[in-house]
C-alpha cells in the first residue's frame, strides 16, 4: 500500500524536485561567487574579530535570500530568539508591532507581553501590540489597511501556520499584501517570520517586498547538519540595529566566535534545498497515504505548499497517541524511548512529543506532537530522507493496523 501510494504522488515529487533544483542552483552559485574555501571553515575563538568564514557564509545568505545583508551566528539559540532580535531592536515606546497573520506562536507571548511583569518584553518597553485575524486562511485586507496607524512601526507575517489549523501563506499571497501596504504606508517596516518556509517555494520573502526576514538553522536552513544558529536577512541597516541587540552597540557583526560550527553551517546550507524538497515529499506521501484510510489530512497533498508542517486528525486519542508513538519508535535516535501525553508550560493540555532527531528539537528531522484534545490533531515535520518517511508511515500503519484502529 505504501509503495502504490508513493507511485500515485510521482508527479508531484517530480514537481517538487524542478523546484529542489532552482533553489540548489542559487545556492551553488552564491558559493562559487563568493569563492568558498577549505580555509574559510577554520572558524575563530575568543573575540572572534576577522572572521572571514563567518563573514562569507553571511554574504551567501544574502545573495541566495536577495537581501542587502545577513546575520547568521550560532549566538542566536533559536527561531523565537532570532525573531525577538528584530522585534527589541527595531521596535521603542510608543510603537506599534502589528501582526496581520493572526496570533503569533505560544513562544513568542512573552516576548510580546501579557503584563508589564513580563520582563524585557515590548509591553514593558511600552510597545503597543495587535493582531488581525486571518479570514478563511487569507489576509483581511480591510482590516488591515484599517488597523495600520502612525504609530504602527511593524507589520509583522508569520509565513507558517505553525500549530494551528490556519493554511500557511505562500510568497505571492504576502507579495500582494506586502505591496498593497508599501504603497500607501512605505515607511512601515515589513516582517517576516520565515522558520519552516526556507526552500518551499522558489523564492523567498525578501523577493516578496519583505524588509527583513529572521528563521532558524535547526530547522530548513541547516540542512540537517547545523547543530544550531539561527538568522536574520534585510536591509542593511535593519541588519545593523539586529546585531547590535545580539552583541553590544558599536560592536555589531565584528565580533563573535565561530569557533568549529562553520564548516556544519556551510554544509547544512548547501544541502538545505535537497533536504528540504525531501521533507517536503514525505509531507505529501503523509498526506496522501494516511486520507487513504480515511483520515482528515491537511494540507491535501496536491495543495500548493509553503511550508513543511504536515497536520493529520485521528478520530481517537488512543490513535493520536498510537501514531505518535511509532514515529518515535521509527526514529534513528532514542526509538526505545516510549512518549507519552505530560503538561508542558504554555500549554491547556497535555502534549505528546515523538523527536528522535539527531539535534535536539531539530524540525527538519522527522518529528510529530500535539496536544491531546479534540480534534486529535498531530503536526508532523521535516524528514531529512524521503526513505525515512516510508520506514515510519510503513511502521505506524502496520501497528494501527495490528490495533483494529485502521482498514487496509
Amino acid at each position: 500500500m505504501v509503495s502504490d501510494a508513493v507511485e500515485e504522488i510521482d508527479p508531484i515529487i517530480k514537481k517538487n524536485k524542478k523546484i529542489g533544483q532552482a533553489n540548489f542552483n542559487k545556492v551553488m552559485s552564491a558559493f562559487y561567487e563568493n569563492g568558498v574555501t577549505e580555509s574559510d571553515f577554520s572558524g575563530t575563538t575568543g573575540y572572534g574579530y576577522d572572521d572571514t568564514g563567518r563573514d562569507k557564509l553571511e554574504d551567501i545568505y544574502s545573495a541566495v535570500f536577495r537581501s542587502e545583508d545577513a546575520l547568521v551566528r550560532s549566538q542566536i539559540i533559536s527561531g523565537t530568539h532570532a525573531i525577538s532580535l528584530v522585534l527589541l531592536s527595531l521596535l521603542e515606546a510608543g510603537d506599534e508591532l502589528l501582526y496581520i497573520s493572526g496570533e503569533p506562536y505560544d513562544t513568542l507571548e512573552k516576548v510580546i507581553g501579557t503584563s508589564h511583569d513580563d520582563i524585557g518584553s515590548l509591553m514593558e518597553k511600552g510597545v503597543e501590540y495587535h493582531a488581525v485575524d486571518l479570514v478563511d486562511d487569507h489576509f483581511d485586507e480591510e482590516a488591515i489597511m484599517t488597523a495600520i496607524n502612525e504609530k504602527t512601526k511593524i507589520v509583522a507575517i508569520q509565513r507558517s501556520r505553525g500549530y494551528s489549523m490556519r493554511k500557511s501563506l505562500t510568497i505571492s499571497e504576502m507579495e500582494e499584501m506586502i505591496q498593497k501596504i508599501k504603497k500607501q504606508h512605505p515607511e512601515v517596516i515589513v516582517f517576516v517570520d520565515n522558520c519552516y518556509g526556507e526552500f518551499v517555494e522558489t523564492r523567498e520573502p525578501i523577493e516578496a517586498g519583505a524588509d527583513v526576514i529572521a528563521g532558524s538553522l535547526i530547522k530548513n536552513p541547516g540542512g540537517g547538519i547545523a547543530p544550531m544558529g539561527g538568522y536574520v536577512a534585510g536591509n542593511t541597516d535593519i541588519i545593523t540595529r539586529v546585531s547590535y541587540r545580539l552583541t553590544v552597540p558599536g560592536i555589531g557583526k565584528e565580533m563573535g566566535a565561530s569557533l568549529d560550527g562553520l564548516k556544519d553551517m556551510y554544509q547544512g546550507f548547501f544541502l538545505a534545498p535537497h533536504t528540504v524538497i525531501e521533507g517536503l515529499n514525505g509531507a505529501v506521501l503523509t498526506s496522501h497515504l494516511l486520507a487513504s484510510v480515511g483520515l482528515k489530512t491537511d494540507p491535501l497533498p496536491d495543495a500548493d505548499r509553503t511550508d513543511l508542517i504536515q497536520s493529520v486528525t485521528f478520530n481517537t486519542e488512543e490513535e493520536m497517541i498510537t501514531f505518535t508513538q511509532m514515529i518515535q519508535k521509527a526514529s534513528p535516535v532514542n526509538s526505545k524511548f516510549l512518549p507519552i501525553p505530560d503538561d508542558i508550560p504554555g500549554y491547556e493540555n497535555p502534549v505528546i512529543m515523538a523527536a528522535g532527531t539527531f539535534i535536539q528539537g531539530a524540525s527538519l528531522e522527522l518529528s510529530a506532537d500535539g496536544p491531546i484534545r479534540s480534534p486529535y490533531t498531530v503536526f508532523i515535520q521535516g524528514g531529512l530522507v524521503f526513505e525515512h518517511v516510508v520506514y515510519a508511515l510503513t511502521m505506524a500503519l502496520l501497528e494501527m493496523t495490528e490495533k483494529e484502529m485502521i482498514e487496509l
